[in-house]
């Protein structure tokens, strides 16, 4: 072990901290579905499939880009004095 002192992690993310992410990755999820339906009627169903489908894939890396981001600047490290110290 290291002579340094200890850290404690933390972690202060709170569900207001990830809200718009959520409410924006419903919108793109509605926009796509509806896109879709509106296309189901046309000659060609699959091209909706597909269109949704590849909306969702490539929206998903971006969604998690951005929650993994998000969590990892609410994570703190925070030195351990010695009373607080468990063996």
């Amino acid at each position: 072990m290291t002579g340094g002192s200890p850290l404690a992690m933390r972690c202060t993310l709170t569900f207001g901290d990830i809200y718009a992410q959520v409410l924006g990755w419903m919108a793109v999820i509605f926009v796509s579905l509806a896109a879709g339906l509106a296309l189901m009627g046309s000659t060609r169903p699959l091209f909706a499939l597909v269109g949704v489908g590849l909306i969702l894939v490539l929206s998903l890396p971006f969604l998690l880009f951005a929650f993994v981001t998000t969590l990892l600047n609410h994570i703190q490290l925070e030195p351990v004095s010695a009373g607080n110290q468990s063996s």
